[in-house]
């Protein structure tokens, strides 16, 4: 167990609430936590509250693999923490994210995931992490326009 670390900071065309909210709806988790390219979305399963609990079933290749955390902070729009569990990862595997509004409805994330069992696995997770993140902001921004042309 080591202290490896992923950092990300991105910036999501889409309203603090949207952004932080979109982390702990089923719905809006089954269709961005796609860590590569071209995956089927996952099934998901989420209890959106501090104490909560999430699973995530992600299919790779005839394999489905659950991914499960629960949410030890959710602090409304500032700080969302919650462990990450998963064939890859460790004990005290936790991620956290802190969320800042920005001019013209954009929201910035600054990301931390913390606790791999070596630098391989530390350096699959940040490319899954960069990818969700692209993927987040591809579908809140998706929804956005939609609710604007209804």
């Amino acid at each position: 167990m080591t202290d490896l670390a992923v950092n990300l900071t991105k910036t999501i065309n889409a309203p603090i609430a949207n952004v932080f909210n979109a982390w702990l709806d089923a719905n809006t988790l089954s269709k961005f936590m796609m860590p590569m390219p071209g995956m089927p979305e996952p099934r998901t399963e989420a209890d959106g509250r501090q104490g909560g609990a999430f699973t995530i079933y992600m299919q790779v290749g005839d394999e489905e693999i659950p991914h499960k955390g629960k949410y030890l902070e959710v602090n409304p729009y500032t700080k969302l923490v919650f462990t990450w569990e998963s064939p890859f990862s460790t004990g005290g595997s936790t991620v956290t994210i802190h969320f800042k509004a920005l001019a013209d409805e954009q929201t910035k994330i600054d990301f931390c995931h913390v606790k791999f069992k070596g630098e391989e696995v530390r350096a699959n997770h940040e490319g899954g992490w960069e990818n969700i993140l692209k993927n987040l902001n591809m579908v809140i921004t998706s929804a956005m326009q939609k609710q604007a042309s209804a």
